[in-house]
């Protein structure tokens, strides 16, 4: 663990407790540097939050913007969730705003004491544009004190985090669309329509405009780019530089939210083509996992996804990968226990991989049980005590496309084993 984080864990409550109390006396208490950030974009959703933030940063940064980015969690390094003007907060100034929080934060958690601290670091560090991530659900959110966003963003709401969310997509929606904002436009993404109700209903109530995809404008993959379209215009874009069939959504959900800031199309062009987010189906070239699958002449792959949504997406992203360039597919799989293990098994029981469970560091399920579960689901599966003894595992039986996947914790891991592969 990083110091900035061993710092965080030992000071304050790590618990997930939704409320927006503790965070709005935390913020007055630091003259609520809420109220004095750039120009905000707000971005809740199940899935591709971090995606669609990624191609916004790209596209607003090409157009010569100096943008800060707050995501959440953070790979290897809890400096990755504070983006300043374009570069990752640096340890001294992080430590100096989180010695200002202690001396006021109460009982704040982790996670409101972190966003916190982004508030604060945005606010006295000159910027265009402030993208904020909504952490989890939206309307107790940390994030939800920002009252007055200049855009509020939904991408696909789907099933995950049930313990808080509960198992209803129409109340998830509900959690999601708290994020909406009196007189603020929702961009919203493709939803299925028991979401999209609730959505337009939230937008409604608290007058919200919402400009939504499907319907208001569309993005699909076109003679090897992404075209788009909306009421007043057609642009011929490049491809995403994201793998997948799911990054097109994501694109054009951002493609969306850069024209609604009269951004000029060059920018977006360059923005999809010189986008990067680790570990969202990232091609590993570099670190000793990936020299082990290199020296196999095998690929290997690393991606985040972690709930059914992403597993089909990923589903989707590796059976086109497989049609064009078909390879003996293994999975290495890790899962936190808490997660809808038996709906991510299912999704990717159509890619006829072979599937490893391993362990990770925290509160993981153990790899036997997940394998059980792989198994009752159609997939053949094994556990293996590690990344590096399922990874060699894969490559003996002949393995020519490897993807780890199933936890960003667990891709934090894989990352972490090369300063090469940092996120930066």
């Amino acid at each position: 663990m990083d110091p900035i984080s061993e710092r965080l864990r030992a000071r304050h409550p790590q618990r997930i407790d939704l409320s927006l109390g503790r965070m709005r006396a935390l913020c007055a208490a630091l003259g609520d540097p809420q109220d004095r950030l750039p120009p905000v974009i707000h971005v809740a959703g199940t899935n591709g939050k971090g995606s669609t933030v990624a191609f916004l940063r790209a596209i607003a940064e090409a157009a010569g913007l100096k943008v800060h980015v707050y995501t959440s969690p953070h790979l290897v390094r809890f400096n990755e969730r504070i983006r300043l003007a374009g570069r990752l907060i640096e340890d001294e100034p992080l430590n100096a705003i989180l010695d200002r929080i202690e001396a006021v934060s109460g009982e704040a958690t982790v996670f409101e004491s972190t966003t916190a601290a982004a508030f604060v670091a945005m606010s006295e560090t000159p910027a265009d544009l402030a993208i904020i991530e909504v952490g989890l659900g939206g309307v107790l959110d940390a994030t939800n004190v920002i009252a007055r966003p200049l855009l509020s963003v939904i991408t696909p709401v789907d099933l995950d985090h049930a313990e808080f969310l509960g198992t209803s997509l129409r109340g998830i929606a509900v959690e999601k669309a708290g994020i909406l904002k009196p007189g603020a436009r929702g961009l919203i993404a493709r939803q299925a329509p028991e979401a999209m109700d609730a959505i337009e209903a939230a937008a409604t109530a608290v007058g919200a405009p919402l400009t939504v995809m499907g319907v208001d404008f569309d993005a699909w993959a076109e003679r090897g780019g992404l075209a788009y379209q909306d009421q007043s215009r057609f642009l011929d874009l490049p491809a995403p530089a994201l793998a997948g069939p799911h990054q097109i959504a994501n694109a054009g959900l951002a493609v969306a939210v850069a024209l609604e800031l009269d951004l000029p199309e060059p920018a977006i062009a360059e923005g999809l083509k010189s986008v990067s987010w680790p570990a969202r189906m990232q091609r590993l070239k570099a670190g000793p996992y990936a020299d082990t699958a290199q020296a196999a002449d095998a690929e290997l792959w690393l991606d985040g996804g972690h709930n059914p949504h992403a597993a089909r997406a990923l589903a989707e992203a590796l059976l086109e990968r497989q049609a064009k360039a078909p390879r003996p597919l293994a999975l290495i799989i890790g899962m936190l226990g808490n997660k809808d293990a038996g709906g991510f098994f299912e999704a990717l029981r159509g890619t006829g991989a072979a599937v490893f469970t391993v362990p990770f560091d925290g509160a993981c399920a153990e790899p036997a049980a997940l394998a059980a579960v792989a198994q009752g689901h159609g997939l053949g599966a094994t556990p293996s005590a590690s990344v590096r003894t399922a990874l060699d595992q894969a490559l003996r039986l002949g393995a020519g496309r490897v993807v780890i996947c199933g936890s960003l914790y667990l891709a934090g891991e894989v990352l972490a084993a090369d300063r090469a592969t940092w996120p930066d």
